[in-house]
């Protein structure tokens, strides 16, 4: 009787060790398992950090947009407002920056005025980027150069109407100067709002970035010093209204 009941505790107890040893294996491939797993997830969420990194990194070469002058212009003539081509019309020339305060209180008071210009045949606009802000802290998340690298990629696969319709956006919808503009993502979003798209790509990674310092340093060259400076016929116009640009336009016209 003894002896049975030690034979039942000795085949209990070896029981009770094979269930330890297949469940200690189980654990173990289980454990096994999710390590796996999370080894694959680890590189996983590397891969897209890095393709993303990657996506959104600054572009430091010198690509030039398309549609751009030898000089750094941008052209608005009669035909790319709608009109019928004009025949010896003023130059005007407008060096600007989008977070400049005093650009959007021009484009406010005079921005209608000059376009009605263009329409007629009267003038051409040569915009001229000087975006400068930047450097004197006007903006903490460098807005002044990104807003126009917004432009210029609209007009690079767009045109001059794209280009003068984000134009216009970023100076109705410009942020306080010296604080953070809108990021990268968010001027796309504004873009596609304008029926703009496919320009992701070059919004991320600020394409023109080196072309836009280019023109800066041209503008400096030529003895800009802020902005708006306005020039109409080669002259600078000071302190320029819709009443002294028209002065100025007959006197180049005379």
């Amino acid at each position: 009787m003894a002896n049975d009941r030690q034979q039942r505790a000795a085949r209990a107890e070896q029981m009770r060790k094979e269930r330890d040893k297949a469940d200690k294996k189980q654990r173990n491939l289980i454990t096994v398992g999710i390590v796996g797993v999370v080894a694959v997830l680890v590189v996983l969420a590397g891969f897209a950090i890095t393709s993303i990194s990657g996506d959104n990194a600054k572009d430091t070469a010198l690509n030039t947009p398309a549609n751009v002058t030898d000089d750094y212009g941008i052209v608005y003539d009669a035909e790319a407002a709608g009109g019928e081509p004009a025949t010896d019309p003023v130059s005007v020339e407008l060096y600007e920056d989008f977070q400049c305060p005093g650009c959007q209180s021009f484009e406010a008071t005079s921005g209608e005025f000059l376009q009605q210009q263009v329409e007629s045949g009267a003038i051409e606009i040569t915009y001229r980027p000087f975006s400068f802000l930047d450097d004197l802290g006007g903006s903490p998340n460098e807005y002044s150069a990104r807003s126009t690298n917004l432009a210029m990629c609209a007009l690079d696969a767009g045109g001059v109407e794209d280009y003068v319709t984000v134009h216009n956006y970023l100076y109705e919808n410009q942020p306080t100067e010296g604080e953070a503009g809108p990021e990268n993502a968010e001027l796309i979003e504004a873009a596609e709002g304008l029926g703009i798209t496919g320009i992701d790509e070059c919004v991320r990674t600020e394409r023109f970035s080196r072309w836009i310092d280019d023109a800066k340093n041209a503008g400096t060259a030529e003895g800009v010093t802020g902005t708006p400076t306005v020039l109409v016929g080669g002259e600078t116009v000071e302190n320029p209204t819709p009443a002294s640009l028209q002065t100025a336009i007959d006197a180049a016209q005379a």
